[in-house]
């Protein structure tokens, strides 16, 4: 008899925490590794929000908050979607989590029945059909390529809808793509996830990391501009630089609240109370001033790897608009991302994620670039993947027997 259940084995690893293993027991070595494989930017948390969180320790401020956090951040919440995107929210609405992938699991726990589906892109962040699969539904994913920007579509609901479907999930900005849907693009998913009874989900963790053209400081539109009754996860991991707080937050209707309420009071209770107070500290004008430095920091870096990894063969047909990753092609030297980034670690030691992470489509001809280090060690990754590729290329191709 097996000892674990039938939905863990369902459940596949997580291949980039593997990369990241071997590249982090190389470095124990004494090799120098270039890390471009896991989302986490080199900034450490603003410092006025790290004072705030121990200020809060220091002040004693360590027993349970409320299951859905403290009011007074949900309330800051609301005023910084009025502030930045004019959207009225009643904080009563906020809903925080220990990081965004626990609201996630509230909202999965809340809306999913066994056998119910949950539309995805393909490709798309692998641990949004796992949650759903825990709760014995499923991620139905649709194959999303570049002439959509890798993203679900209005069409894609009208075409793809089944009875047992009963909600889908975008990101705006999306991992591993950077994609970002604009307001009409979120409008149309709306009006076309409401026609067949449905709902909509929108992950906007990467929200604030936002490059395109006549953005104002970064600041993309939120789902909630236009539909009111999306549900929106957010997080203070990305933009506010907080991953290891654990803290985030949904935006859902009123009624779903009471519910939501219970299954966090049995789930885990309350977030993180240090984290909550230090979270306080993230709404204010100096934070939003540093904030906005790295994100400029971050554009640097992503045009950089936009005019590199082209020279190299690497293709990129949708530019990044947000987040912090580039989606290449490398279908010029590979059809199994796999073990093109498990070789590539141990003859270059840089390290980058696999395409077969975020789904089945295309998936063993596309790579992920991470810009989380300095542009610096971009340029000297760079090197090393122009001294390797030539190498790796012909070795390719005796291997298959060409001439």
């Amino acid at each position: 008899m097996s000892l674990t259940s039938k939905r863990s084995g369902e459940i596949k690893p997580f291949q980039v925490m593997a990369i990241l293993a071997e590249a982090q027991a190389m470095q124990a070595e004494g090799r120098d590794i270039i890390h471009l494989e896991v989302g986490e930017p080199d900034f450490s948390t603003p410092e006025q929000v790290t004072e705030a969180g121990i200020a809060a320790l220091r002040a004693g401020k360590t027993g349970y908050t409320p299951a859905l956090g403290l009011p007074e951040l949900r309330e800051k919440i609301a005023g910084y979607y009025r502030s930045r995107f004019d959207v009225e929210v009643s904080p009563s609405r906020v809903v925080l989590t220990p990081g965004a992938s626990g609201a996630l699991l509230l909202l999965t726990a809340a809306r999913l029945n066994p056998g119910d589906q949950l539309m995805l892109a393909d490709p798309g962040y692998p641990c949004n059909r796992h949650f759903a699969r825990v709760f014995e539904a499923h991620g139905q994913l649709i194959a999303a390529g570049p002439d959509q920007k890798y993203q679900l579509t209005a069409a894609d609901i009208e075409a793809h809808w089944q009875p047992s479907t009963r909600a889908a999930l975008v990101a705006s900005p999306a991992n591993p793509t950077g994609a970002v849907l604009s307001t009409d693009e979120l409008l149309q998913l709306s009006q076309a996830v409401s026609r067949q009874g449905g709902e909509l989900w929108v992950d906007e963790i990467y929200q604030g990391l936002n490059f395109a053209e006549g953005e104002v400081k970064g600041g993309a539109e939120t789902v909630l501009s236009v539909a009111d009754d999306a549900v929106v996860l957010n997080s203070f991991s990305k933009f506010f630089g907080m991953t290891g707080w654990r803290l985030g937050w949904a935006v859902v209707p009123e009624s779903l609240v009471p519910v939501l309420d219970t299954l966090a009071q049995n789930l885990f209770l309350a977030p993180s109370t240090p984290a909550q107070y230090a979270a306080m500290a993230a709404f204010s004008p100096e934070v939003m001033a540093t904030l906005e430095e790295r994100r400029q920091i971050l554009h640097e870096r992503r045009d950089y790897l936009l005019s590199a990894l082209p020279e190299l063969g690497f293709k990129v047909p949708v530019v990044p608009e947000g987040a912090f990753y580039v989606y290449a092609d490398a279908s010029d030297f590979t059809d199994d991302s796999l073990s093109f980034c498990a070789q590539l670690l141990r003859e270059t030691g840089v390290a980058i994620t696999p395409g077969v992470d975020f789904g089945d489509h295309r998936a063993g001809e596309h790579v992920r670039f991470a810009f989380t280090t300095r542009i610096e060690r971009l340029k000297e990754a760079v090197g090393r993947l122009a001294d390797w590729l030539p190498a790796y290329v012909a070795d390719a191709a005796q291997n298959r027997g060409d001439k």
